[in-house]
């Protein structure tokens, strides 16, 4: 990479699931592309987590980056601005710390950007059974062959297995412009100038559900589209217990509102993290997003992060 900040980031999120998140990192080894700079967006999770970012970036072939900040409850939208701040990088991927990535996620979705267009993908959804073996035996699901899937599936260990096969690119992935729905940030790639021109996640959001499709919407109200990332991007997405709940209908009435206006930037979002983080606050916390990308390998962890308490036993909240 000579040095320079690579173009395209992958911003891993997680919270409190370090041997996920382990194993999801191993899995991008095995890319092919692998000219990218790793942003783990952590959400407040304790000593263990850091523990497992530090570990995997000493023999990382690419940057890597730990960006923090304290638990006070599902901040997802937050951090995720705090890792957009931190990199140069024109375009970013967005992941989830329990999503492995199968053979070409990364060099599909560089294939796939396209100005003026955001790229949405999907994924696999693995059983609670299945899931467990898969973290117990280390089990690299990265390189496994489709027939390998396909007896999986007929035991139920996971939902599908049509994302595996990949179809030619060709008009059909951009017949749908406009479609919001089904966009996610475990599997979703924009522009770093849209991100900017809507002003990034909407931090005001409280609790789990919906800023993702807050981010989505306001792309599209921006004139960003929708490209269809199908059948190109696939991950295996591994089971957790259902995340807490009682906020969704606020934050449904939230969306509803969004979708019935044209509102376009966040009310509290990049620019104001931002302001905050450069007048001290706690709203995050790394390395400056100018330090160069040779500097990167070292995990940037915050001096508040060494002194977290250790990860609890389950991630959702």
């Amino acid at each position: 990479m000579s040095g320079e900040t690579p173009v395209l980031a992958v911003v891993v999120t997680t919270y409190n699931r370090p041997d996920a998140l382990a194993r999801v990192l191993q899995a991008y080894l095995a890319q092919d592309d692998r000219a990218i700079e790793m942003l783990i967006a952590d959400d407040g999770s304790g000593d263990a987590t850091r523990q497992t970012v530090e570990r995997f970036a000493r023999s990382a072939p690419f940057p890597v980056r730990h960006i923090w900040h304290p638990d006070a409850g599902f901040r997802a939208g937050t951090i995720r601005n705090r890792a957009i701040a931190s990199t140069r990088a024109d375009y970013l991927v967005f992941t989830d710390g329990d999503c492995i990535p199968l053979p070409g996620f990364v060099a599909r979705h560089r294939a796939l950007a396209q100005s003026g267009w955001f790229v949405a993908g999907n994924r696999m959804l693995l059983s609670e059974r299945f899931t467990a073996r898969v973290l117990q035996d280390t089990i690299e699901l990265e390189r496994w062959p489709a027939w390998r899937w396909a007896w999986h599936w007929l035991a139920r260990d996971v939902n599908r297995i049509a994302p595996l096969f990949a179809r030619a690119d060709g008009p059909w992935r951009l017949r749908t412009p406009q479609r919001w729905e089904g966009a996610k940030t475990c599997n979703l790639a924009v522009w770093r100038e849209d991100l900017e021109r809507v002003n990034g996640f909407d931090e005001s959001y409280g609790g789990w559900g919906l800023e993702d499709s807050d981010l989505v919407i306001r792309l599209l109200h921006a004139g960003v589209r929708h490209k269809n990332g199908r059948f190109a991007t696939p991950l295996a997405h591994l089971w957790h217990a259902e995340n807490d709940r009682s906020g969704l209908a606020h934050n449904r009435q939230r969306l509803d509102a969004l979708i019935a206006s044209r509102a376009v930037r966040a009310p509290t979002g990049l620019a104001e993290n931002a302001r905050a983080a450069s007048a001290g606050g706690t709203i995050g916390a790394t390395t400056p997003g100018d330090v160069p990308a040779a500097a990167l390998k070292q995990t940037a962890v915050a001096a508040a992060s060494a002194a977290a308490p250790p990860d609890s036993a389950t991630a959702p909240r």
